[in-house]
Parts: C-alpha cells; structure tokens; sequence
C-alpha cells in the first residue's frame, strides 16, 4: 500500500472521528499523520523492509505506527473497518468528492441510501439531492462539478511524491562503483506539477552494473524491459520509470534530448536544420559532413546552435528559445536566494512542533528571518488563535528573538478570509503584527463574483500582507476556487499587496501560468512553505520550481530581501 493511500485511510478516520463526535484532538492526531506520511521521502513498506521505526516519523506514536504497518503487511486495518460499521453505509466512499463532508455524507447516504459516486450522479441528475434539506439545487451542482473533476483526473503523480521517490533511488545508485552522472529528465526535471512517468539518464564505467543495480533494488515491483544500457520498471508507487545510460561524451546531447517538452525540442530541430545540422539524443550531426559531434553538458549543446544555456524548468516553448538566442534570458531565482520563509504553522495551532524549534531549523537551513502564521481562531479544528492567545504568542516570540541569534523571528498570522468577506481577526491586533498572510480555507464553493469580492477585499485591507494559497486547489483532490484571476492579480498590482506561490508539494498555488501573469502585471509574490513541522521546511524547493517557471527572478520574491527592506515593505503606509 502506497503512503498516499495510507494518508488517506487515516484522513478518513479523521473524518469518521469527526462525524461520531469524537474529541478534536482526537482528530486532529489522525490528520498530522496522514499529512506527515502523505509527504515522506520514502514509502513506508520500504522503511519497513529495511528495519525503521515508523515512530521517527512526525505525529505518529505508537497507536497509529501499528495501524500503518497493519495496512501495509495486510492491505486492510480492523480498526478502519469497524469505524466503517458504525456509520450510513456508503459515506467513505462519498468522503472521497472534494467538497463532502462527514455530514453531508452522513445525509445522502442515511437519507437518500446512496452508497457510491454513480448512485451520487444519478440522484443529482433526478433531483433528489436538491431536494434535501439544507443542500439545495446550488450545493447539487457543485458536488457534480467534483464528480466531473474526478472522471476526468488522469494517472499523473503530482511531483510532490515523484521527486523523494526519484531523489531516492538515485542516492541508492550513486554507491555504484564508476558511476559518473546520474539525473532525471522529462517533466520531472522541467518540474511540472505532476508527471506520467520518470525517465532518468547516467552515465557510468560499467552501466550494466547500474542497471543490474536499478532492478535490484527495493522501490522496483516489476521488471518490463532490461537491457546491458536500458530498463524499463514499475515502482512500488505504481508509476513507470526508464533508465538510459550513455558513454561519458554523449550525456550533454541525451540529457537535453529527454528533457525538453515537444514544443521546445520541435523548435531547436528547426533551427538545426536551418543551420544544416541534425538532433538527436546522440548529438549533433553536420548534414553535409556526415559528422557527428557529441556533448558532455548541455551549455556546449545549446552553445552550438547559438543560444545561451537554457535552464530545464523553461524549456516549455514560451519564447525561452529567442530570448536565449539575444542572451537575454532571465537571471532565474534559485533556492541559495532565499533568506526566509513566510509562512509557517506551529504546536500553538495545528502544526508539530514549537516556535523555537522551527526557527533553528529555518536557521540550519540559512535563513536570515522567519515569519510565525498559526492560523486565527476560525479554524477550529486546527486550534487557531484568538486575540488573547495570539497577544500571548507575539510575547513568546519576543522573549525567544531575546535569546536567539542568527535568525530574526517576525510575528504573524495566517488570519481567515470569511464567507462574508471580513476577517477573523481586528484590524488592531492585525496592525501589531510583522506579517499577516490572509486565506480562504471554507466557502469555497461561492460564484466567481462574490468570492473574487472576498479575496480583493482582503487585498484591499491596509493590514494584510499576503494572499496565502490563492486559489485553495489541492493538485488532483480539490478543483481551484473560481477567482476572476485577472481582476486579483491587478488589484494586487494597485494595493501593492503580495501573492502568494504556496510551496507545499500538494498546493503548489499559485501555479506557474498564474505566477508568470501575476510577474507581468508588477505584482509582488512570496514563498511560504505553509511548514506544520520542521521537516516541511524543505518543501520551499516546490515553490522554487513555480517561481523558476514563471520567469521569476530574486527581486520579484520579497523572501530573498534582506530584513530591512522587507520590514520597510510591510510596514509601509498603504
């Protein structure tokens, strides 16, 4: 059983918990593990074959370690079961439509005996789910929407879980005597949200021996193809991946080859034969000669045709092509340009760990500030702040920035956005603050008009520094809410109020075409990791991959200004 599948056993235990009225921390016990063991870089069944304590693992204890290894050993878990039992049948099954709730579930399947997705469709079709009180023809509708949404997902893996996997397996091939160059390739390395398979290339003294190795190894489930340069397997996680090993001179010429999307690579064959040269994943053959010229890097491929090296994320056929041949590609942002996350959740709402130990953490991994954004007391279920607790929080914070150095700790929230459009905290308690992110996180189901109206409202507010998420898709679960995206990204141009590229893996909003508008219009972003504990710290690379996308260079992301000048920025008269 894949860590995704366990994660979500455990979100709907959560939610069965929930609906039996079970205490929220309860709960809230079971959502940390499913959010801890959604993002491991490892599958748990090999962590299991190779002897490690699941208990290492962020929010799992003892109790739900056993269940974890229940599913993985058995494919089933008692205690899910006879939750199950104890509820309307069929309500784990409509828990899986984004946007259904333990209750609403409750209701359609205890009042109308719907036990499926297609029994869900066809009451919807004839009526009755309309007809239910308290839903309505407009909660009808929305729930189609997410059934549509859900017939139409394809099998792609979102990057958040390919990338560990694939990090993983090439660390394990690394120890391979001889072994040279090792990268992926494809839509993994261009960083696309999600991919439909994993192509790697390498080069090595002895490749059969890193074949023989790849097969090996315990991520690998089924062997389709093996060869003395080639492999072709399926990982444990249900995706493909193919392996292609070349002599040391050739690398350069292949890695570019598998890496560029269609577009581009379509675009540099023409230019080729223009010049009267050849591509191909061997290198660059001169049509006239007959001769071939091989590439050990990339930079000495791209340089033959004229062009500046072009960076893999940009190889998407967006122009990235002609700017290269003027020498006029962008300076892209890279993580090293980082010197601060600016959103981040602790032990005091629903994260794991303590704002002391975040901070170190953020400190080891070079950063100069951080900012602190436990949620506002609306959200219940992650224990948000009140003004009382939030008060207590900035004085916490104070006494710890009295004591640590290397790091500067800023004060924060990530306050709600309403339904009515107000915000869930007062503009006086806002105005202390260092940074105040604001989110939408429920009413997300409103029409285009009243939830733009929601979002440019808080654009507008005077205290609010950052759109955190702004369009609350979760890739391949949850449809992005319907903003007039054009309409926030200039009113955020106006108030000069800053969007947020939120870098959690299964987030990853906003997405690039939308960073890419927003940059064009002058709109200021920022990286927030939306960290829960200290390890998710690491997930600001995602949101890195976005940015690199989107064009985006240091300057246009405020968290590698210097504390100065970004507390200059936030604080300034709007």
């Amino acid at each position: 059983m894949k860590n995704s599948e366990i994660a979500r056993v455990f979100e709907d235990i959560a939610s069965l918990l929930e609906l039996k009225g079970e205490n929220r921390f309860k709960v809230r016990a079971y959502q940390r593990a499913a959010r801890s063991i959604e993002f491991l870089p490892k599958e748990i069944e090999v962590m299991l074959q190779q002897g490690e304590d699941l208990r290492g693992i962020a929010g799992v204890g003892e109790a739900i370690s056993k269940k974890a290894v229940e599913l993985v050993t058995t494919g089933r878990l008692s205690y899910y079961e006879e939750l199950q039992t104890q509820i309307p049948p069929g309500t784990t099954a409509l828990l899986e439509i984004p946007g259904i709730g333990p209750k609403i579930a409750s209701k359609l399947a205890s009042e109308l005996k719907i036990s499926g997705i297609d029994e869900l469709e066809q009451a919807i079709l004839n009526g009755r789910v309309a007809t239910l009180a308290g839903l309505g023809s407009k909660t009808a509708d929305n729930i189609m929407r997410q059934i549509q949404s859900l017939r139409r997902k394809d099998q792609r893996m979102p990057i958040g879980q390919a990338l560990p996997i694939v990090e993983e397996i090439i660390a394990d091939l690394g120890s391979v005597p001889g072994i040279r160059n090792l990268t992926a390739a494809g839509s993994l390395r261009r960083f696309r949200e999600t991919v439909g398979d994993i192509d790697l290339m390498g080069t090595a003294d002895n490749p059969k021996a890193v074949i023989q190795s790849l097969v090996a190894l315990p991520h690998v489930r089924e062997i389709l193809a093996q060869g003395p340069t080639k492999a072709t397997v399926i990982l444990l996680s249900g995706i493909q991946l193919d392996l292609r090993m070349v002599e040391h001179g050739q690398f350069g010429s292949l890695l570019q080859y598998f890496t560029g999307n269609k577009g581009h690579n379509i675009a540099l064959r023409t230019r080729g034969q223009k010049k009267g040269l050849k591509l191909s994943e061997y290198g660059i053959t001169d049509l006239q000669t007959g001769k071939l010229e091989t590439f050990a890097n990339e930079k000495d491929f791209y340089a033959r045709l004229g062009l500046a090296y072009i960076p893999p994320e940009i190889r998407e056929d967006q122009g990235e092509i002609a700017l290269a041949e003027r020498n006029a590609l962008p300076n892209l942002i890279q993580l090293s340009d980082v010197l601060c996350d600016l959103h981040v959740h602790t032990d005091w709402s629903d994260g794991n760990d303590s704002i002391e130990t975040m901070a170190r953490a953020a400190k080891r991994l070079g950063y100069r500030h951080l900012a602190i954004t436990d949620h506002s007391f609306g959200r219940g279920i992650a224990r948000g702040l009140d003004e009382k607790r939030l008060r207590q929080q900035i004085e916490e914070i104070q006494r710890i920035n009295q004591r640590m150095e290397g790091i500067r700790i800023l004060t924060g929230t990530e306050v709600d956005i309403r339904a009515d459009g107000s915000l869930d905290l007062p503009d006086d308690i806002l105005a202390e603050l260092d940074v105040v992110v604001a989110s939408i996180h429920s009413g997300m189901r409103q029409e285009q008009v009243k939830i733009t109206r929601r979002v440019i409202g808080a654009i507008e507010n005077p205290h609010v520094d950052i759109i955190g998420h702004p369009t609350c898709r979760i890739i391949a679960e949850r449809e992005p809410i319907e903003l007039d995206m054009e309409a926030v990204f200039r009113a955020a141009a106006h108030a000069s109020t800053v969007l947020e590229i939120n870098a959690t893996p299964s987030r990853m909003d906003l997405k690039d075409s939308h960073a890419y508008r927003a940059r064009e219009l002058g709109v200021k972003l920022s990286l927030g990791s939306d960290a829960h504990s200290a390890d998710h710290l690491e997930f600001m690379r995602y949101g890195i991959g976005v940015a690199r996308r989107a064009f985006c260079q240091p300057e246009t992301i405020i968290n590698t200004w210097p504390l100065r000048q970004l507390t200059a920025f936030l604080k300034r008269p709007r």
